[in-house]
């Protein structure tokens, strides 16, 4: 069955992959393919619209990515998102200058609600803006339909040509009313009818697997997160006993996880390989200090292991990973900036004995992964694990790694996360854990003084983990986690709870 499908037109944003997301959310199958391929892509894929995402240029500048003019001329419907819009703008005849005020952030908007891209919207909302030019001159046929303070032309269109485009990021979470703009570019403009689904998306998967290996044998690093989870179920409908799931304890796991991981996998009839490598890794990491640089440690040796484990099993052709989307993000995609190296993206070295990496869920975020793991017909005690990063807890010991600390912030995020589960909020956090601080202060306990560490306790909201906001947990809970920890955990005189938001900081406190 083929779908309905808007092409996506990347030029440079670093929200283009949360644009699809939301179009398929939306029940609308999308594709994401480079700007420079628009009239290629459009031929081949036949789309029913398309969107141009933002970008980190300036269209008046030389060299500056611009689409084909003949895309212009295919009869689409077209929705550009701030530099779509200003390229859309500039391409067509009308003007792009630096703005004289810029605008970051939340911004009041004001929506001409007639336009159909604004439909069954109120006419004043908050939007997410991020920019330095604006269109000083519509072209020809365009007008205006909405409005902030700083910015006359903050969203236009052609309704005779069905052109659309608005100066700030509908996909967002930021922006009140994203997903109405986007559901009506779909449905009144591209007169989508909305046949995708996740069950689709496990589909065509498992077909393209299957027609991308073949007879050739997969490996795959298995942590037994939700990720990689996924990622072996996938793999395991597709390719069945071509996969042989490795996983590498490597000492930085929670608390009793490890075994929990092999009693999962082992009985499920797939080929599991369990490879104990605690003194391997905690050699490598011995007085390593900087969190990007155990990232990059770990991720090395990680690959090694899967090398050396793969010649015990004979050829090897493809290595699997449960690389998501925000791993991509923040591992710096193209020009992007690395915010944290992840051991399955860029922590990987140059130089692999593979054909080829395979990564299933390298498109989806967290959400829709869990989505999937339901419809393969995962345990829900697998689905909704709490995400824990591949470096396990090497990155939430602040510091060096040593045996000791390992155990004080294993015990620690047990409690907290036991304390979680009795008061039911494990499903409305989206991630919560215990951090080993490097902080040492002074204490009192009985009558004598002490002088330990301090525990941090991390827990955050988000819908996507691109941004997420800090759990406000009950005062009560607080307080029971509080208490648990310096009481049974030998070393800690001192719990911190921190309510950063991301950004600035990460989801991880390392």
């Amino acid at each position: 069955m083929k779908h309905e499908t808007v092409l996506v037109l990347d030029f440079g944003g670093q929200y283009n992959e949360l644009i699809a997301r939301r179009v398929r959310d939306l029940g609308v199958y999308c594709e994401v393919h480079p700007y420079k391929k628009a009239l290629e892509k459009i031929k081949e894929l036949c789309p029913i619209g398309i969107i141009f995402t933002g970008g980190p240029n300036s269209v008046y500048e030389e060299g500056a990515p611009k689409v084909d003019p003949a895309v212009f001329q295919q009869g689409l419907p077209i929705l550009g998102l701030c530099y779509g819009l200003q390229m859309m703008s500039q391409v067509l005849g009308g003007e792009v200058k630096s703005a004289p005020t810029r605008e970051f952030g939340k911004t009041p908007v004001h929506y001409d609600t007639e336009s159909l891209l604004f439909k069954g919207m109120p006419q004043e909302a908050i939007c997410w803006m991020s920019h330095v030019d604006y269109v000083s001159r519509l072209p020809e046929g365009f007008t205006a339909i909405c409005r902030t303070a700083a910015t006359a032309n903050a969203g236009i269109q052609c309704k005779e040509k069905n052109l659309y485009g608005v100066q700030f990021h509908p996909e967002v979470e930021h922006t009140q009313f994203g997903n109405d703009i986007l559901k009506n570019f779909l449905y009144e403009i591209c007169h989508a009818k909305g046949d995708w689904s996740m069950k689709d998306y496990a589909r065509s998967t498992v077909e393209a697997l299957r027609e991308k290996i073949g007879d050739g044998k997969v490996l795959l690093a298995l942590s037994g997160g939700v990720d990689s989870s996924v990622a072996a179920a996938l793999l395991d409908r597709a390719v069945g006993d071509k996969l042989t799931c490795i996983f590498v304890d490597h000492g930085l796991m929670r608390k009793n996880e490890g075994d929990e991981v092999e009693a999962a996998f082992a009985g499920r009839g797939m080929k599991f390989i369990r490879v104990n490598a605690e003194e391997r890794f905690l050699a490598k990491l011995a007085g390593v200090t900087e969190p990007e640089r155990k990232r990059k440690i770990i991720g090395e040796e990680f690959i090694r292991v899967f090398e050396e484990e793969a010649k015990k099993i004979g050829k090897v052709d493809f290595l699997a990973q449960g690389t998501i989307y925000p791993d991509v993000i923040e591992s710096g995609a193209g020009d992007a900036a690395v915010i944290k190296s992840h051991h399955n993206v860029g922590g990987l070295p140059d130089y692999v004995d593979f054909k080829e990496i395979i990564e299933p869920l390298r498109r989806l975020f967290k959400d829709e992964v869990r989505q999937l793991g339901i419809e393969l017909g995962l345990p829900e005690s697998l689905v909704w694990r709490q995400p824990f990063p591949g470096p396990g807890l090497a990155i939430r010991v602040i510091g060096d790694i040593t045996e000791e600390k390992l155990a004080i912030v294993r015990e620690a995020d047990a409690i907290f996360r036991e304390e979680v589960a009795r008061a039911g909020l494990e499903r409305s956090i989206n991630q919560y854990f215990a951090a080993l601080t490097n902080l040492r202060s002074v204490g009192v306990m009985g009558d004598e003084r002490t002088y330990d560490y301090a525990i941090a306790l991390r827990a955050v909201e988000t819908q996507d983990f691109m941004t997420a906001d800090f759990s406000r947990l009950p005062w009560e809970l607080l307080d029971t986690v509080s208490r648990r920890i310096v009481n049974e955990v030998k070393g800690v005189n001192r719990i911190l709870y921190d309510v950063t938001s991301k950004p600035p900081a990460t989801v991880e406190l390392e």
